[in-house]
């Protein structure tokens, strides 16, 4: 229902009802949801009509570059489960503000 996105609901709910640490629960959502979820909601999506191959091709580049960088930059020594927590808070905090608010 709510896409790739889901992980914004499955990441607090490892950390905050399995104790998950925030760097293992990112990890373990991305590892659940990329091939089996992605594959088979893309796939109904394109036969229902809804997807948009050439914007999904553009995204890719970006999504393979960001979540790159992403993931290399999350799991340096110097970024503790702590920070990873207060900056995905912030990042769930600013995209609910966007869907209540900013229309």
């Amino acid at each position: 229902m709510f896409g790739i996105g889901g992980g914004a609901i499955m990441v607090p709910a490892l950390v905050l009802w399995l104790g998950l640490d925030q760097k293992v629960a990112t990890g373990t959502s991305l590892a659940a949801q990329v091939l089996p979820i992605g594959l088979l909601g893309a796939w109904v999506y394109h036969r229902s009509g809804n997807l948009q191959v050439n914007y999904a091709v553009v995204m890719v580049v970006g999504l393979l570059l960001g979540n790159g960088v992403g993931a290399v930059f999350a799991n340096q020594p110097y970024v503790s489960s702590e920070l990873m927590k207060k900056l995905y808070g912030g990042f769930l905090l600013v995209l609910g503000l966007r869907y209540l608010v900013w229309r």
